[in-house]
């Protein structure tokens, strides 16, 4: 069971992933090997899966952001995802309920780029498209 320190780990993990366990200990008033037993504590209990870098697509030359909603054409949910994953336009992707059978977050470096993701697309599903026009959080 999570008590209130775990949250505010998770918490601080979240926001600053590559924070020193004893820094971590610094806001929870704990020791850092005492952070660190409860880290790994929630890593064994899968709680925590991994660890990730959040790169700024942006400035590395992708200028555009797009949800596209995703309506599948057939049933082969296996080759779509692998089409997925293989994209490295593809930031997101949610199988979600409602409307659409995915959301997905794209990132490119232009409308042509958009375009020539939106026609791979196709082979598999129907979309609608939305454009960021501004990040606001």
């Amino acid at each position: 069971m999570l008590d209130s320190t775990d949250f505010k780990i998770l918490e601080i993990l979240q926001k600053y992933g590559r924070m020193q366990w004893k820094e971590v200990g610094k806001y929870v008033h704990m020791s850092g090997q005492a952070v660190k037993n409860r880290i790994q504590s929630m890593e064994n209990l899968g709680i925590i899966e991994g660890y990730t870098v959040k790169v700024n697509l942006e400035k590395m030359g992708n200028k555009m952001e797009a949800f596209v909603m995703v309506f599948m054409k057939s049933t082969d949910h296996i080759g779509f995802r692998r089409f997925l994953k293989a994209n490295a336009s593809v930031l997101e992707a949610c199988r979600i309920s409602g409307e659409g059978c995915y959301i997905l977050k794209v990132q490119v470096e232009s409308y042509q780029h958009l375009n020539q993701f939106l026609d791979e697309l196709l082979i598999w599903a129907n979309y609608k498209v939305n454009i960021t026009i501004e990040r606001v959080i």
